[in-house]
C-alpha cells in the first residue's frame, strides 16, 4: 500500500476512539473486529478513477472517504463524529484527495507493467444434466465455467438454437484464490425428444464462444412408445410360434390316404 498505510492506520484508530464505551447500559464486547479497506475503481482504464477509503467496526462500515465527493461521509451513525472531525482537517482532505493519483493511478501503472491487467485466462466449461426428483419430467442442466480471468463472462442457454431465459438461474462469481474465477448457470427444463440444448460461453480470452450441446436420450412419452412396441413385438413372436406349432401338429395327425387306383 505504499505510503498510504500509516495515515490509514492512524485514521482507523481515530475512528475507533469515537466509539462509546457503553451502549444501552452494557459494556462493549471484549473482542471486536476493526477494518479498513482502500478501494480504487477504474472506468475505461484511467479515464475516471474513484477512491473509497472505508472504515469498519464489528463488520459494519461506519465512515468512508469518497474522492468523487472530496470529503468523508458517515455511513452509520457511529461514524458521524469521525466524519465531522476529519472534514474540518483541510490538510487531511488534501492528503486524501491526492491519494487518487498517488495510490490508485500509481498502482494501476505498476500492475499494467506486470501481466495482470492484460492477462487473459480461458475458461474450462462443463455441462452436466441431473434430476432432483426422479419422478419429475423436469431436468436440471448445469453449465460451469472455471479458471477464467478477467471477471466479466457471458454464459447463456440456447434451446434449438434460440436463447432460453425461462427457468434460468445465475450463480455468483466465485474467486479461486489464484486470480481466476468460476461461475455456474442452471437451466430447469422439460426436454422433449428432438430438442437440442446448448450452453454458450463468451469471454475476453476467447476468439469465439465455447458451445457445449446436450440432447435428451428420450422423453417419457418416447420411452413409453418404445416399451409398447417392444412388448408388441414379443407378443407377436409368441403368437407366431404357437400358431406354427399347432399347424405342425395338425399335419402330423392327418393319415395318408392311398391312391384310388390301388384301392380298386
Amino acid at each position: 500500500m505504499g505510503n498510504a498505510g500509516v495515515p490509514l492506520l492512524l485514521l482507523l484508530v481515530g475512528a475507533l476512539s469515537w466509539i462509546p464505551r457503553s451502549e444501552g447500559g452494557k459494556e462493549p464486547p471484549a473482542h471486536f473486529l476493526a477494518q479498513w479497506k482502500l478501494d480504487c475503481h477504474f472506468l475505461n482504464g484511467m479515464q475516471r478513477v474513484r477512491l473509497l477509503d472505508r472504515y469498519f467496526y464489528d463488520r459494519r462500515e461506519i465512515v468512508r472517504f469518497d474522492s468523487d465527493l472530496g470529503k468523508f461521509v458517515a455511513v452509520a451513525e457511529l461514524g458521524q463524529r469521525s466524519a465531522d472531525y476529519w472534514n474540518r482537517r483541510q490538510d487531511l482532505l488534501r492528503h486524501k484527495r491526492a491519494e487518487v493519483g498517488a495510490f490508485c493511478r500509481h498502482n494501476y501503472r505498476v500492475f499494467q507493467e506486470r501481466p495482470l491487467i492484460d492477462r487473459r485466462t480461458k475458461p474450462t466449461v462443463t455441462l452436466s444434466p441431473t434430476k432432483v426428483d426422479p419422478a419429475s419430467p423436469n431436468t436440471i442442466l448445469l453449465c460451469t465455467a472455471t479458471g477464467f480471468y478477467p471477471l466479466e463472462i457471458d454464459i447463456r442457454w440456447l434451446k434449438n438454437g434460440r436463447p432460453e431465459k425461462e427457468g434460468v438461474a445465475f450463480g455468483e462469481e466465485l474467486q479461486n484464490g489464484d486470480w481466476t474465477y468460476q461461475r455456474q448457470v442452471m437451466l430447469e427444463t422439460r426436454p422433449e425428444r428432438g430438442d437440442v440444448y446448448a450452453c454458450q460461453v463468451g469471454h475476453a480470452s476467447l476468439e469465439a464462444p465455447i458451445t457445449l450441446q446436450w440432447e435428451p436420450r428420450s422423453s417419457n412419452s418416447a420411452r413409453s412408445k418404445l416399451w409398447t412396441g417392444a412388448v408388441g413385438a414379443v407378443l407377436g413372436v409368441a403368437f407366431l410360434a404357437v400358431g406354427l406349432s399347432l399347424y405342425l401338429k395338425s399335419k402330423k395327425a392327418t393319415p395318408i390316404q392311398p391312391p384310388a387306383a390301388l384301392m380298386s
